[in-house]
């Protein structure tokens, strides 16, 4: 940031119009930013890749039913044997369901298990454009019916719309909580970091107006723009602009305190913390939000949508932190530190703190510092190999027992086979025979259940059923032998959806996000490094640090998940959603090191420098690590496995890179590349001066 720019920020007058502005947004946005729920997408195609086979089959099941109706499996349980009286029941509330508004299609009859124990009716609902918003009314309707008069049969709400109920339940209140347990997180963290009882709430207050700017931008892009936004990526929203947007503020409150031990006057001392500080966190942030406009690349809808509300709630956090927060730092003046304001003249405390003294023993022998830290990182990476991110079934994807699951459990405890998920194959009505014969022939389908619905507008449409658990090893591989069977027969443009194959797809597209995704990112951070930097080296080596740092977080993430939470598998998103989060977000850290390393290496030359930094930095690294792996933690929350997942390796890797890898891998390859660091600009000619530790705190205070 030039000094004309940070002198105007900080400007004796100017910064009061800075205040008016961000009160007009403020009363601008907070209406807006209220309305973001109402514009949230959380029908399938919202989720899933737009060009799979499966969601092509959606398309064209419109015209034979909604897009919006998903069947309900209701079931029944008398362990006892359902009796004669049951089975009265069950009749009439196949009747009573077929009654009910929005019901599309047929209400099946009664489908009895062989052992007379467990019986399922099949209720297609219409849920219309809210969604599974609806989901979970509709599934205490159903349930309100199946109880009334049941005499002790238990009864559950499965199927689609069940599994849709319970994750609704699952994200109800997901802004709010997420919201006021971040809230918490940063305060707690921030009152230990200041020891203040005053700072915190300007990083606090900064993040708020930050989160309702960002929310009212969105919606009116949504509403306006077609930008798309689920449960998910609102919720993330959330984490990412306090985590990101309290990171910010640590390091701008940290370089202002320490420009006002040097200067009298605080505007002098806030202009010199935004340019010195200033070009380093707008690299800091740039970098997030090219990091995350690169899941724009993603074939999977919500990993696509979640890119750009990232983005921009980054780039409005940056915007924030960068002119409201400023402005209130300077109003309040000195006296916000209290009790330990800083004074002109008064030493550095970071230059004999922890950091000063735990660079000074990396210094005596760093190419052994980094040479082990590298081995132990890398030894903690072969944990991936049992990761599984091969996806959730219904069952792992939430944390407690859910209605949906255990009426899963009932039909396959009894040998009933869950139909509220049939397998769909459309394709050319002239071949609807042909089709429906291909499908009858293959292994893994019941061949009873094979079904010809009456084609309409030259599409044919096949139903049918199959063998195995629907999210099973099993039926995914029925779905591959189905689509080879139906796509080689000759005109008849078949194509095959349903659930099964829609989690199957889903599945792939993940991986193909991921080999697409990870390398456009690590090329976009290298670039950034490069040119901030001004050189080769020192990106290139900085970037095989974050792909250390991550393998580690992952293996150690994998190990935890499953023998401590108990969890056998990973959603297929999880390994993409963990780099960009770990490596937009960590490259923070690199940056403000670096970047006050290379300010120091010109006065110190490269190894002293390194000293510099990590003494002058490590702190508020720390404290910005344990800020965003705070905010992270607040996902493991949630009652959704992939979120428990995300937010514990996030929150590991941020801790695991701001406390080892930024601060001692990284300083100790520092040290012992030396100035070669800088190659090929002109700061790689500077040589470099020993350092002895009793020149480690002359050297801070220089």
């Amino acid at each position: 940031m030039t000094r004309s720019v940070a002198g105007l920020i900080a400007g004796r007058w100017v910064k009061y119009v800075f205040v008016v502005f961000w009160l007009a947004v403020i009363a601008l946005a907070l209406p807006l930013s209220q309305k973001l729920t109402d514009a949230e997408k959380n029908d399938n195609k919202s989720w899933l890749p737009g060009a799979a086979e499966s969601v092509q089959v959606l398309d064209v099941q419109s015209s034979f039913s909604s897009p919006n109706t998903i069947p309900a499996v209701i079931v029944y349980e008398r362990e006892a044997g359902l009796s004669g009286p049951d089975k009265d029941k069950l009749d009439a509330d196949a009747e009573a369901f077929a009654n009910l508004p929005d019901i599309d299609g047929k209400v099946s009859a009664p489908q009895i298990s062989g052992d007379n124990k467990a019986a399922q009716i099949i209720v297609p609902i219409n849920l219309g454009s809210d969604g599974w918003n609806k989901a979970g009314d509709y599934a205490e309707k159903l349930r309100s019916t199946a109880e009334s008069g049941a005499n002790g049969m238990s009864v559950h709400i499965s199927g689609p719309l069940g599994t849709a109920a319970d994750s609704s339940k699952a994200f109800a209140g997901i802004d709010t909580n997420l919201l006021a347990s971040t809230v918490v997180v940063v305060v707690v963290i921030l009152l230990v970091t200041y020891r203040s009882p005053l700072l915190w709430l300007l990083p606090v207050i900064s993040s708020g107006v930050a989160l309702l700017a960002a929310q009212a931008v969105i919606y009116l892009l949504a509403r306006h723009a077609g930008l798309v936004v689920n449960a998910q990526s609102a919720g993330i929203l959330t984490v990412l602009v306090f985590g990101a947007g309290t990171d910010y503020a640590l390091l701008l409150i940290a370089r202002y305190r320490e420009e006002l031990r040097r200067h009298a006057d605080r505007h002098e001392a806030m202009t010199e913390a935004l340019h010195r500080g200033g070009p380093a966190i707008v690299a800091s942030g740039a970098t997030v939000v090219l990091g995350m406009l690169c899941l724009f690349f993603a074939e999977t809808n919500a990993t696509k949508g979640l890119g750009p509300v990232a983005a921009i709630g980054i780039a409005v956090g940056l915007a924030v932190m960068l002119t409201l927060l400023p402005v209130l730092l300077t109003i309040c003046g000195r006296w916000i530190f209290w009790p330990l304001r800083p004074k002109v003249g008064s030493p550095e405390p970071t230059t004999t703190g922890l950091w000063a003294r735990i660079g000074a023993r990396i210094g005596r022998r760093p190419r052994s510092v980094w040479v082990a830290t590298a081995l132990i990182l890398g030894v903690a990476t072969i944990g991936i190999v049992q990761l599984g991110a091969t996806g959730l079934t219904n069952k792992e994807s939430f944390r407690g027992t859910q209605d949906s699951v255990v009426g899963e459990e009932v039909l396959a405890r009894h040998g009933a086979a869950a139909a509220g998920t049939p397998v769909v194959i459309i394709g050319a009505a002239t071949k609807s025979e042909e089709i429906r014969a291909a499908a009858a022939g293959t292994e893994g389908l019941d061949p009873k259940t094979v079904t010809a619905i009456p084609p309409v507008g030259g599409h044919a449409y096949v139903n049918a059923y199959l063998v195995d658990e629907a999210d099973s090893p099993a039926a995914y591989a029925t779905i591959d032998r189905l689509r080879d069977r139906v796509h080689a027969i000759p005109g008849a443009e078949a194509k095959v959806g349903g659930t099964t194959a829609i989690n199957l797809d889903v599945q792939r597209a993940a991986g193909r996000d991921r080999d697409v995704i990870i390398p456009v990112v690590l090329a976009v951070v290298l670039l950034i490094l490069i040119l901030l930097l001004r050189s080769i080296v020192a990106p290139l080596i900085l970037i095989a640090t974050v792909v250390l740092s991550f393998g580690a977080a992952m293996g150690i993430s994998a190990l935890v998940f499953r023998h401590v939470f108990g969890f056998h598998g990973a959603d297929t998103s999880f390994p993409l959603f963990v780099f960009v989060f770990l490596v937009a977000l960590g490259i923070d850290y690199n940056i403000f090191l670096m970047t006050r390393v290379r300010e120091e290496s010109t006065r110190h030359g490269t190894r002293r420098a390194a000293l510099v930094g990590l003494a002058a930095t490590g702190g508020v690294i720390t404290s910005a690590g344990l800020v965003l792996a705070g905010t992270f933690a607040v996902l493991a929350t949630l009652p959704l496995t992939a979120f428990a997942e995300i937010g514990f390796a996030v929150a590991f890797g941020v801790l695991l890179d701001t406390i080892i890898v930024r601060s001692v891998l990284v300083t100790a390859l520092n040290l012992d590349v030396g100035r070669r660091m800088w190659w090929p600009s002109r700061l790689a000619r500077v040589e470099d001066e020993p350092v002895e530790d009793k020149e480690l705190a002359a050297a801070t205070t220089s």
